[in-house]
């Protein structure tokens, strides 16, 4: 027996409606409240079901995805500035390069004087011994121009973000007749980027997971005071020195704009600890 054809046709437009109102309301429902009930829920996960190791393929998956569109969102994302830079920016970029620099150096300082401050002493079960370090600035020169001429495609596949910079400054010089098509590519990409971030709970839930079920709840109590010394740095950081340094630039109330980045971002960073994956994320 056979169906109809119509019939089979019908059918599949109710189960594309069905995953629509399903994918909808997950959507629905605040990032910041579904990633509380991923952490929640990965931790308890962790605890009572430690053999479920499938669970912890969400969060590598999660993480894999987000570093595989990082390298061609920041490609094509210089490609389209570099199109549509015709029109001055007042300087903004030259401030934001200037902020960058001096918190990054206020970060840096925090955390040298916090490990001073309190010293914390960790027992590592192996010890890296494939490490060099580089034999000199002519080394480490000669590395950074290799990066810079890297084949392009080469940079994309190995998140060689010096060489994807570098062509993609290239690439959007000689693109600039062209702002209708890289327009397209980085829109596409960037609503890719959206359909990956709407799963950071799962994601967020499988990494929880595999730190709980591996380590067991030890891990907080046997780094605990390692814990304490970066999150205080952080918060540190993220409550008093950039809030300080944000005022200075636009002499308003800068914690709205903190507890937005907060929300959007530095959530996400902690739990990926990755600069690469959470590129999409801020972007």
């Amino acid at each position: 027996f056979k169906y109809p054809r119509d019939q089979i046709a019908e059918y599949k437009r109710e189960r594309r409606v069905v995953m629509k109102k399903i994918y909808e309301a997950w959507t629905s429902v605040s990032l910041v409240k579904r990633i509380v009930a991923g952490l929640v829920l990965g931790a308890v996960l962790g605890m009572a079901c430690p053999s479920a190791t499938g669970i912890a393929l969400f969060g590598d998956v999660f993480v894999g995805a987000l570093k595989a569109v990082a390298p061609l969102l920041v490609f094509f994302l210089i490609i389209s500035s570099l199109c549509h830079s015709g029109k001055s920016h007042g300087g903004v970029i030259k401030t934001v390069i200037i902020l960058y620099m001096f918190s990054t150096f206020l970060a840096a300082l925090v955390a040298v004087i916090a490990s001073f401050a309190f010293p914390v002493t960790l027992t590592l079960a192996d010890a890296a011994t494939d490490l060099s370090a580089p034999q000199g600035i002519a080394e480490v020169m000669k590395s950074l121009l290799m990066n810079i001429v890297s084949n392009p495609v080469a940079s994309i596949i190995n998140a060689n973000y010096i060489g994807i910079l570098a062509w993609a400054v290239l690439f959007g010089i000689g693109l600039r007749g062209a702002k209708e098509e890289t327009n397209k590519m980085f829109d596409g990409l960037s609503k890719v980027v959206t359909w990956i971030v709407s799963f950071a709970p799962l994601g967020i839930m499988g990494l929880v997971f595999n730190t709980v079920s591996t380590n067991g709840l030890s891990i907080f109590t046997e780094y605990g005071k390692l814990l304490l010394v970066l999150v205080g740095s952080m918060l540190f950081i993220y409550f008093v020195s950039n809030p300080i340094l944000v005022f200075w630039c636009i002499r308003q109330n800068p914690f709205p704009l903190i507890f937005r980045c907060l929300k959007k971002s530095a959530i996400t960073a902690f739990f990926t600890r990755s600069s690469a994956a959470n590129i999409p994320i801020n972007m």
